[in-house]
């Protein structure tokens, strides 16, 4: 079985698991090594403090006629004084002034572990602390002494932890949070990037994004396998186009030819309604050539020139033009300001999407064309919403939806006599949909139809 790598999912997992195990080993080695419950060396300024007091009995009453008078005068002492509590047992471990009660039992359970005066250690038995032994002398007979005090002290704080179950768990439940919010991330940063381009595909912008291919070595892998998909995709599509593009090309050869028969054909026969309507069926069918090829140039070709644009240099020439237009045809062009906002895309594309739409309404409208430019902020998102509208006869509500596809022809007098090939609206959506926007159909509050693109701005 090979041993999990740091770089994968499962060796993090691993890994902080066990780090985790760690840190929990090392904090109850650490509690136990400052449990005060546990023998431990008399620190060093303690252990000096009962040396000097022990030197300072042993030069006091070494020399008494006495051993139990001289234990009874150092018991009054203490108690006079409130100092510690001093105990004292011979070699062969009888003690000279017995305790009793509790002090009993922790005394004679302490020089069970420690009895060798060379190495004083201390011991807290609930709120006592006893210490010792340090070596004495009294009335020409050695003597062990030890020490017994009540303990003020609040216990450590990892004792106090070890103490209550509820309280560790916590506290190793905080201990590993850093880790498992690290674990999180990891996890969910490459997730995140992955539905992102999802999200991206799904909307119709199928480009490969490197950033996939980083992460943990299973998120590399689906981010590769994802970009090989897009890069699929795009083939495919790219194939499409081309076999669309080709097709158009040639069918430009007969239909000129029919062209040049049918002219010649009238100059021959003269002008008749047949070749009239021969005529006019293959004008509309070179339009509707073109603008397949325009539709398949667009998409093939619409990343190829990004550039940062700004908004009211990019439409303003387009509402002049649009204006101009309305006033031949005795109507007019209504425009609202224009943001000075900043966006990313291709110029020309861009351009030729509102203006198609624009022109639309001028043809079909009444009267006038209204043209509004909104700039909108949602969720830190600056977008530019452009609407169109005119006060024409209007789309059905149930054909809002279909306008955008292409060859689409609606059912009502706004495209009867048109003669347009039905793909002037299917040109404009894809180069919104390329610029990451949106575009839609309402029915305008002039009682003809609105267009309304969104498109997003830079920060």
């Amino acid at each position: 079985m090979n041993l999990p790598k740091f770089s994968s999912l499962y060796g993090r997992i691993f890994a902080i698991f066990w780090l985790t195990m760690l840190l929990v080993l090392i904090t109850v080695l650490a509690a136990s090594q400052l449990d005060p419950r546990q023998l431990h060396d008399v620190p060093a300024n303690s252990l000096k403090d009962l040396q000097n007091q022990a030197q300072t009995i042993t030069s006091n009453y070494q020399n008494s006629s006495s051993i139990r008078a001289s234990i009874k005068q150092i018991e009054r002492s203490n108690v006079d004084s409130g100092r510690l509590n001093y105990y004292f047992n011979d070699t062969e471990g009888h003690w000279l002034n017995p305790p009793s009660g509790m002090r009993a039992r922790a005394l004679n359970n302490f020089i069970t572990q420690s009895d060798k005066s060379n190495f004083p250690q201390q011991r807290l038995y609930g709120r006592l602390m006893i210490a010792g032994p340090l070596p004495v002398v009294i009335a020409q007979h050695e003597l062990n002494m030890y020490f017994a005090i009540r303990w003020h002290q609040p216990p450590p704080f990892l004792l106090q932890l070890l103490d209550r179950p509820l309280q560790l768990l916590l506290a190793v439940m905080l201990a590993s949070t850093p880790l498992l919010l690290w674990l999180a991330w990891a996890l969910s940063k490459p997730a995140m990037r992955l539905e992102k381009a999802a999200q991206k595909v799904a909307r119709g912008i199928i480009e490969l994004d490197p950033e996939l291919e980083k992460g943990p070595s299973e998120f590399k892998q689906a981010g590769a396998s994802f970009n090989q998909m897009v890069m699929a995709i795009n083939n495919k599509i790219s194939e499409q186009q081309r076999l669309l593009s080709n097709i158009s090309h040639e069918l430009r050869s007969p239909l000129t030819r029919l062209r040049m028969a049918n002219a010649l054909a009238i100059r021959k026969q003269g002008d008749s309604a047949e070749l009239a309507r021969i005529d006019m069926e293959a004008e509309r069918l070179e339009l509707m050539i073109n603008e397949l090829l325009e539709l398949s140039r667009q998409q093939i070709d619409s990343h190829q020139i990004q550039q940062n644009l700004s908004v009211a240099e990019l439409w303003a020439e387009t509402i002049e033009d649009g204006k101009f237009e309305a006033e031949q045809q005795k109507k007019s062009l209504i425009c609202s300001a224009i943001p000075k906002a900043v966006m990313t895309g291709n110029p020309n594309l861009l351009i030729s999407a509102v203006e198609n739409v624009i022109r639309n309404a001028i043809r079909y409208c009444e009267h006038s064309v209204w043209v509004d430019f909104k700039q909108v902020t949602v969720k830190q998102q600056s977008s530019l919403i452009i609407t169109i509208e005119d006060d024409g006869p209007g789309v059905d509500k149930e054909e809002l939806e279909a306008i955008f596809r292409p060859f689409y022809r609606v059912s009502t007098a706004r495209e009867r006599h048109s003669g347009g090939a039905g793909l002037g609206l299917a040109i404009t959506h894809s180069v919104i949909t390329q610029h990451n926007g949106q575009i839609t159909a309402l029915r305008s509050q002039h009682g003809g139809l609105a267009v309304q693109i969104t498109l997003p701005l830079d920060l």
